[in-house]
């Protein structure tokens, strides 16, 4: 079955009365098929187009996937098959990684040394959305993403990039340059946290398509925040932020692993959006240590 649309690649909405479009997306279980009928019909340019983008979307394959962007924060940001799609939540994360982001660029003013940029880094960056937010929202800073999957990062690259960013690959810090050792101001890192056993019961726009190592936590959801909270600490600045996404319910066990690597923490959440973050500080150098350079 094709479609015969009067207008490809037009924002102008089709009513939904009787469209043969929506009819099928709500019959695949597209909640907001009306929605999703218009995002389509505005990507393809022809109606063998439309009708292979809508075969995929029938299909089970993310909307984000078969557009080729997710919106994010107010951003477009590029994902293709095989990344992790941003979700609403993560807003939280990077909203609070701007606000110290934007705190930290006023203090670097304020000093009026000369001093390089604060640097934000994006960790386990995905598509590198919660960067390219906070690079978006405060100009002036310095921004590094990275993640262990090649394909994300070269995506990353693709949204970071405007913004004068970076991304690196490789596991966690050690696909940072090592100049940035003990100079990042914030990490922010939404690290996988769904326990393993519990992966089976995400919806299948999830578990069948997204990469498994983008979702997978170990047996209690916590196994990278563990390596994340334990190895920040030499990254970043004196009085620098590290903020994890979590859930609601793995927050004090986050929360926990904070202050086992020596950080104040505190849980924020934004019930509207379903998000949960915890926010650590590190603690300034003692003087005598602070003109010590880092290597």
């Amino acid at each position: 079955m094709t479609f015969e649309e009067p207008e490809f690649g037009s924002s102008s909405r089709v009513t939904s009365a009787g469209d043969p479009l929506v009819a099928r997306l709500r019959a695949a279980g597209c909640v907001f098929a009306e929605d999703e009928a218009q995002l389509l019909r505005e990507a393809a340019r022809s109606g063998p187009i439309l009708e292979a983008l809508a075969e995929r979307r029938i299909g089970g394959e993310p909307l984000e996937y078969v557009l080729g962007w997710a919106e994010f924060h107010g951003l477009r940001i590029a994902v293709e098959p095989g990344v992790f799609v941003p979700r609403r939540r993560s807003e939280l994360l990077a909203r609070e990684a701007a606000a110290l982001a934007a705190a930290a660029v006023s203090a670097a003013k304020a000093a009026d040394d000369g001093g390089s940029a604060p640097v934000v880094v994006d960790l386990c960056c995905g598509s590198g959305a919660v960067g390219a937010a906070v690079a978006s929202a405060v100009p002036g800073v310095e921004l590094h993403a990275a993640d262990v999957d090649p394909i994300a990062v070269e995506v990353a690259r693709r949204n970071v990039g405007p913004f004068g960013g970076q991304a690196h690959a490789g596991d966690l810090f050690a696909a940072l340059p090592r100049s940035l050792r003990g100079r990042v101001s914030v990490i922010a890192a939404n690290a996988p946290y769904v326990p393993s056993s519990a992966i089976a019961f995400m919806p299948p726009e999830a578990r069948d398509y997204e990469p498994r190592a983008a979702l997978d936590g170990g047996a209690d959801g916590l196994d990278l925040q563990r390596r994340v909270a334990a190895g920040a600490g030499e990254w970043l600045a004196p009085g620098g932020h590290l903020l994890i996404e979590t859930s609601k319910h793995q927050s004090s066990g986050t929360a926990a692993l904070f202050a086992d690597a020596g950080f104040s923490a505190r849980i924020v959440r934004d019930p509207d959006i379903g998000g949960t973050v915890v926010i650590g500080e590190s603690e300034a150098l003692p003087a005598q240590f602070s003109a010590i350079p880092h290597s």
